[in-house]
């Protein structure tokens, strides 16, 4: 993959709404974008909100003054360009850009409204109903209805919208996963897996030199396929996350995770289980009071120096192993890895943000938000594209992480490690 990821903005609306009034449609990329991941308000007023309310307008100015004709000076109404415009909504205004039209005469020709920017004016709530159309149509998958029936609430036929073609893109969910990371220090990545009814995602979300967060992939898919893993490793190294260098990786203790890591960026790469998913998984294997009991010991151990935490959980795995086997077989499994950030010797809050996958988690969080409205996933293509979708949104409102002006103390604890490996090579 090699193009450059963007993101529609405010200057493509008027274009948009251009195409929009042409062609009379709004199978747009991002509807669907919209209903599945729930972007915030302002997003869709921004992008699709004013796009469709402009294309209403230009529809509306063409009721009145024709279409435009490159070459014809048309009839008694001429055009005259497009002026800056505002529509009230019940709790906001939005600016547009309106068509200007004006009356055929000598001098200054007197100025003729158009219908459907008066009809807005006098009545606010007309903005609120075309939003309320789109959502509804987004919702409904009944795209070729909202600029038609956006147009009939204000006052223009739905005849006049032409239906000349339909034509489907999905440029911008593919941007979303085209991203390139050339130039960003990536020192962490956490890989976590989603799930959507039968269907699952596995993310990645890397930190920075500076503490910043950042989507680096999606791929449809569970953690526990090694083939799905390693497709989302290779393609962010194609993207610019290149194997050039030692990164930690916080994973949730899946094997194909530890297996795609090994294989793409290297068996030197340090890799830190989560407690969180240790914690609860020992936990589901014993009673209640036990468990609260296993909980408190491994929290206990986390704190201490990597080899005595590590003997501690020995020496519990050894006293609960008669009588809950799979519960002591599950706190040694991996136990290595439990203890890494231990070993690089990193400050207490450094270690809390990365001794779990809370990180991905969040995010992941914001993706179900965004996405508990859907009723039918339709295949893995669909997840993988509201995933990066979603993800993406989520990523507007990431903040950097805690610790991380302790983070250059990761960076030389890695470039340490790798000076004894040459060292001992």
């Amino acid at each position: 993959m090699s193009k450059e990821y963007h993101i529609l903005e405010k200057k493509n609306s008027s274009e948009l709404a251009k195409l929009l009034a042409e062609n009379g449609q709004v199978l747009l990329p991002m509807v669907e974008l919209i209903e599945e991941s729930r972007m915030a308000v302002d997003e869709l007023i921004e992008t699709l909100g004013r796009a469709t309310v402009e294309a209403v307008l230009r529809i509306s100015a063409a009721s009145v003054a024709g279409e435009a004709h490159q070459g014809r000076r048309g009839g008694e109404i001429l055009r005259h360009g497009s002026q800056a415009g505002v529509v009230t909504l019940s709790d906001r205004k939005m600016h547009v850009e309106k068509p200007r039209l004006r009356e055929r005469g000598k001098g200054v020709g007197k100025e003729v409204e158009v219908p459907a920017y008066c009809a807005m004016q006098d009545d606010g709530r007309l903005g609120d109903r075309i939003l309320s159309i789109l959502m509804r149509g987004v919702s409904t998958r009944n795209y070729e209805a909202i600029l038609p029936d956006a147009c009939e609430s204000v006052g223009v036929s739905k005849s006049s919208v032409s239906r000349k073609f339909i034509e489907a893109s999905e440029e911008e969910c593919r941007a979303l996963l085209e991203r390139r990371f050339d130039g960003l220090d990536i020192l962490v990545i956490y890989i976590d897996g989603m799930v959507f009814a039968d269907h699952c995602a596995v993310a990645s979300v890397g930190v920075d030199s500076s503490g910043a967060k950042h989507v680096l992939g999606v791929m449809e898919g569970a953690t526990e396929n090694a083939t799905v893993v390693k497709s989302l490793l290779e393609n962010m190294v194609e993207r610019g996350i290149a194997p050039d260098r030692k990164r930690l990786f916080v994973i949730d203790g899946a094997k194909a995770l530890r297996a795609g890591i090994d294989a793409v960026y290297g068996k030197e790469n340090p890799v830190q289980r989560c407690r969180k998913h240790k914690e609860r998984n020992v936990e589901g294997y014993l009673p209640k009071e036990m468990g609260a009991y296993a909980r408190a010991t491994m929290r206990a151990a986390w704190k201490l120096p990597a080899d005595e935490g590590t003997m501690r959980i020995k020496t519990f795995a050894e006293s609960i192993a008669k009588q809950y086997p799979d519960a002591a077989a599950s706190a040694l499994e991996g136990l290595d890895e439990m203890f890494t950030v231990n070993r690089l010797g990193l400050p207490k809050e450094l270690c809390r943000t990365l001794t779990s996958t809370n990180i991905i988690e969040s995010s992941i969080s914001g993706v179900k938000s965004r996405t508990d409205r859907v009723k039918r996933w339709r295949d893995g293509s669909m997840v993988k594209r509201w995933a990066a979708a979603s993800l993406v949104a989520a990523e507007k409102n990431f903040r950097r992480i805690m610790g991380y002006r302790d983070l250059w103390m990761l960076e030389a604890a890695l470039k340490e490690d790798v000076d004894n490996t040459e060292k001992a090579a």
